[in-house]
Order: C-alpha cells, then structure tokens, then sequence
C-alpha cells in the first residue's frame, strides 16, 4: 500500500518531465534555421544556426573584435601597433591567440611561428610584391624570424627581442574567429550550427535535415581563381571544428619552378614535399587551423610522427603519389566519420 503512494506521488513529476520533454523536442524542431553572410578578415562568411532570432548583428560585433585585435590590414588593430612598436597592453583575444601559437610553435618545433610575416612578405605572399629574395637577404630576414624571440610580460605588453620584429595571426585568426563565434551562440542558447570563415569550419549539434554536419574536403589543384570544387571526401564534422591548409590555391611559378605560399620559418624557402592539402579536426578551429599550417611546413612523415602524441587531433591528408597522382592517408580513428 505504501509503494502504491509513493508512485502516485510520483506520477505528476513523471508526467512534468515528460510534457517537458516533448516541449523542448517541439521547439527545437519548430525553431528556424537562421542563415548569415558576409565580409570578414579579406574573406567572407558562411553561418547557419537554429534560433528563434537573427543574431548576425552579435556575430559581426564580435568577429569586428577578433579584427580589432589580430588584423594586420587594420592600421588600428592591436597586432599592428605592436608591429608599430607602439606601447600597447594587449587584449584577452590577442593573449588567448599568442600564447596558443607559443604552445604550438614549441609543440612543432617552429614549424608553426607567427613572426614568420618578413619571409612570406619576400616571397610575394604578403604585403610585398618584390622579386625572388637572394640568400642573402633571406639570411638577413631569418634573424627576426623565430617564435622564441617574443613573449608577454605580465603587464600585457609584446616584449621583441628587435624592434624589426613583426607579429602575423593570419595562420591561426579565421579559426579563432569561428570559435569565437560558437562560444557567442552557446551563450544564446543555440546547440545547432555551422560556422564557416574562409574554409574554416566548427560544427555543433545537427543539420537543417536533423542529419550530422558533412563538410567536403576538395580535391587539391592549381586553381589560384577557387573555382575547382570537386571533392575529394566529405567528413562527419558534428561537434568539431576543421581547417584545411593546402598550397594549390596561393603560388605563382618562377622559371618553371612553382613557388608555393607556405614558407617554412626555419629555413626561408618555400616547402617543397608531395603534401599537398591537410586538413585537421580538433576540438577548436583555432588549434586545427595552426596544426594544418604545421603539417604542410613539415610534410607527411614528420606530421604523422606529432600526431601519434596527439590522439585528439585527427587528420587527412591529400598528397602526390609516385606518378603524381593523388594518394591519401587519414588518421584511423577517422575512417568512421568518412562518407563514402
């Protein structure tokens, strides 16, 4: 008699929960897909989310703040008046971006180094458009190259070790951007969602079709214009972010030698290996777009060694085989996110 209270005591929570349940699945399916595009960081964007509102004006403020911070075309960013040598105390977003790339750097062996801006800049990836750099000036530049030759002191300043120095988040701010926009609409509420920004991509929850996120990885080559759109795979992306780096989109040839935009920071040169794209999953876009720029500085076989002592990371990648035909090697732990 007494178990037969207790249940009926128990039968409206049990009803509560269950209404509310359904309620909350209703609204989830009921709540539209919100789509927004636009301009930013000399690309565009790409973000769908499911809210009852339109949250672009948000979205656009917060991702003027990562420009604000990081952007080496903004005269008035933080990053270019530290390149100005000006003195100036750093923001949380320039801070959480530097000291990121630190921890990377190191973790690759200067493979990774955001002060590697005066070697893109001779190559003609950058500012400047000059002619191939000589031996000698590409010596002169890699004395204010090196990830190790700047720090913050506690106050929030960026300590060079020579004024010449210059800092450039190019390689690591469109991830960060994503991740900073998936933490603004976590903040709302929203648990579906796709951001995308220049290729880099975080993904939560699920589809408009209540279908995990597939994102394609395209099929790599030399197509400076970014019309090639065949893909080579497409990937279960739900719940991780994706940066794809690659090389056969940023070249120009030069006596018949293809000179490619990823310099390696140790050397001065342009990479020459057969990696041809790597695309990296992890659990935030701004990890997974400074290790992509990693690998395809160090090549396949160094990239595949840094992996095994990073089992949250996943890659794939695309490479050239013996007869030049592309061949691919992805992370196992991979294979069940891979569409067929």
């Amino acid at each position: 008699m007494n178990d037969k209270k207790k249940w009926l005591w128990q039968l409206p929570f049990l009803l509560f929960l269950i209404g509310g349940t359904i309620f909350v699945i209703r609204q989830q399916h009921q709540a539209v897909y919100q789509h927004d595009h636009g301009f930013i960081f000399g690309t565009v964007y790409n973000i769908t989310y499911q809210h009852d509102k339109n949250l672009q004006h948000e979205i656009e403020s917060a991702l003027q703040q990562v420009d604000a911070s990081l952007s080496p075309f903004n005269k008035a960013s933080i990053i270019s008046r530290v390149n100005r040598n000006e003195a100036v105390k750093v923001d949380v977003l320039f801070r959480e971006v530097f000291e990121k790339s630190m921890q990377i750097s190191k973790d690759t062996e200067g493979a990774f180094d955001i002060t590697v801006a005066p070697l893109v800049n001779a190559w003609g990836f950058g500012f400047k458009h000059d002619t191939r750099p000589t031996p000698s000036a590409i010596d002169s530049m890699k004395a204010l190259v090196g990830y190790k030759k700047v720090s913050l002191t506690p106050s929030g300043q960026v300590k060079k070790s020579d004024p010449r120095i210059m800092l450039d988040c190019s390689a690591v701010a469109k991830g960060y951007g994503c991740d900073v926009v998936a933490r603004l609409l976590s903040r709302a509420g929203v648990t579906n969602y796709m951001i995308e920004i220049g290729g880099e991509i975080v993904t939560h929850g699920v589809s408009e079709k209540r279908l995990p996120w597939h994102i394609g990885v395209t099929v790599p080559t030399d197509d400076t214009l970014a019309t090639q759109k065949d893909l080579q795979a497409i990937l279960n992306v739900t719940d991780r972010a994706m940066a794809t780096s690659g090389n056969y989109r940023n070249f120009y040839y030069e006596g018949g030698r293809k000179v490619a935009h990823t310099i390696d920071p140790r050397t001065g040169q342009p990479v020459q290996h057969s990696l041809l794209s790597a695309t990296v999953l992890a659990t935030d876009c701004a990890t997974a777009d400074a290790y992509a720029t990693s690998f395809m500085v160090m090549g396949m076989e160094k990239a595949i060694k840094l992996l095994e002592r990073h089992p949250e990371l996943l890659a794939y990648f695309i490479y050239s085989g013996y007869h030049g035909e592309n061949q691919v090697w992805y992370s196992p732990a991979l294979r069940d996110k891979i569409q067929e």
